[in-house]
């Protein structure tokens, strides 16, 4: 079993205008309401994939309701924590550029979060845990290192989505994937990568500093995939981009749900890159059908 974790969960509230004006009236011209969420849109892909998953967190409130309420229409199996707390709504503004207005989310008690963390007791070596977003302020920022270890006691791999410190903290434990962009990978380094040559050189420090495998999106540019004994390249699929929301954790799921079925580190390479362009060129997370028209389009190639 494959398993998401999304610490702050949130309905994403999707707006779009022709023109954002500041401080006046704007009048939209569509609006929609999604279940947001980084290791959510994870789990949303998987099941596009025909890959079983549950999803894990915390839900709250009357838009905790809304979002288990998707998720249920979504077929998405979930194992939220019921939380006192009010889950966030995020507003997503689509206009003559993308802008997102973040909440910070709700306090998560004790006895809550132990409820959560309870629920990796039964974790065993055929599972995968996918750990994705930030570690919100008000929870431990050690909280991934806890789980972590907790599932490697018994087996299980795991899947990293973060940056900064909280990335570089779980690489001694051997992360079957982590997936920074270009910008996020030179930050880990205090440097800037804009060449090929200089993603490859530092995707294998992160090899070398533990991690198994390496990917990393390069938006308009594709991507690359660094592990100990391949570098494979692909340049991204020509399409109108309507929505770079999701094609992150869009790329992790299909590289995700395509290893476990193959093992084959090419093929969930390639299968990553359609399902994060395939959600680019849709307005919401993609589906099979996108996801299959675009994966004809994606050429891998060693470098």
């Amino acid at each position: 079993m494959i398993y998401t974790v999304t610490l702050n969960p949130s309905i994403d509230y999707v707006v779009s205008l022709n023109q954002m004006n500041i401080g006046l009236v704007n009048r939209l011209r569509d609006a929609n309401k999604f279940p947001g969420g980084k290791g959510i849109n994870v789990s949303r892909v998987l099941n596009q994939l025909n890959v079983s998953n549950t999803a894990l967190g915390f839900l709250g409130g009357f838009t905790g309701k809304f979002v288990a309420q998707s998720l249920d229409q979504l077929n998405v199996n979930s194992n939220f924590v019921k939380i006192s707390g009010d889950t966030r709504i995020n507003v997503k503004i689509h206009a003559q550029d993308e802008t997102e207005l973040n909440a910070k989310g709700p306090k998560i008690m004790e006895s809550e979060l132990q409820c959560f963390i309870d629920n990796f007791n039964s974790i065993t070596e055929k599972d995968i845990v996918i750990f994705s977003g930030s570690i919100p302020e008000n929870l431990p920022q050690n909280l991934y290192d806890t789980i972590i270890k907790k599932i490697k006691k018994n087996g299980a791999q795991f899947v990293v989505d973060t940056t900064g410190k909280g990335l570089m903290d779980t690489l001694p434990n051997k992360p079957l994937l982590i997936k920074p962009n270009n910008h996020e990978l030179g930050d880990l380094f205090d440097t800037k990568v804009e060449t090929d040559d200089e993603i490859e050189y530092y995707g294998k420090k992160l090899v070398e500093l533990g991690a198994q495998n390496v990917m990393i999106s390069m938006a308009a540019a594709g991507g690359m995939l660094v592990s100990k004994d391949h570098v494979y390249r692909s340049f991204a699929p020509k399409g109108k981009v309507l929505n770079s929301v999701g094609a992150g954790d869009s790329m992790l799921a299909g590289f995700v749900g395509e290893y476990v079925k193959t093992g084959e580190l090419e093929q969930a390479f390639k299968q990553g890159l359609a399902c994060g362009s395939a959600t680019a060129f849709s307005l919401d997370i993609a589906d099979k059908g996108k996801i299959r028209e675009v994966l004809s389009d994606i050429n891998v190639f060693e470098r």
